[in-house]
């Protein structure tokens, strides 16, 4: 089990990055396998955000590219999406706890942190450096 972070998403739509093509690849061997992956709705609306801003990309998608590229991720038969649940208040307050120095953008990488020790997920593909700030994770980045 494990969640594959917005970066991932970006690079795996975005044809004009070198990462493009390993990344697409992932995401087509993930959508196929019979093992259980995640995503968070935080992490596909902040794909939205990303692919359609036009100060990040040259030439941004429209929404409704976009929202098709989400339609065929959700469309995998293995994805799961990872919510909140009845725990979700105790296990951000150990997370808070533990990590004092949480602020700012941080708190945006601690909802996926917090989301995925609710659920028991440990490892997350992502090439966001932040998530080794995190102990219980096992940030992956499958670029390299």
């Amino acid at each position: 089990m494990f969640v594959v972070d917005t970066n991932i998403l970006v690079y795996a739509a975005d044809e004009d990055s070198n990462l493009h093509k390993r990344c697409s690849k992932l995401i087509e061997e993930w959508r196929k396998q019979s093992t259980v992956w995640y995503v968070t709705w935080g992490i596909l609306y902040e794909f939205l955000r990303v692919i359609t801003h036009p100060r990040v990309f040259r030439k941004p998608w429209s929404i409704t590219e976009a929202w098709k590229f989400v339609e065929a991720i959700l469309a995998s038969p293995s994805l799961g999406i990872l919510i909140a649940a009845e725990r979700h208040a105790d296990v951000a307050a150990e997370v808070i706890k533990s990590l004092p120095l949480l602020s700012g953008n941080l708190l945006y990488d601690a909802q996926t942190a917090i989301l995925m020790r609710e659920h028991g997920i440990e490892r997350i593909y992502t090439r966001d450096m932040d998530f080794h700030r995190f102990p219980f994770l096992e940030p992956v980045d499958p670029t390299t």
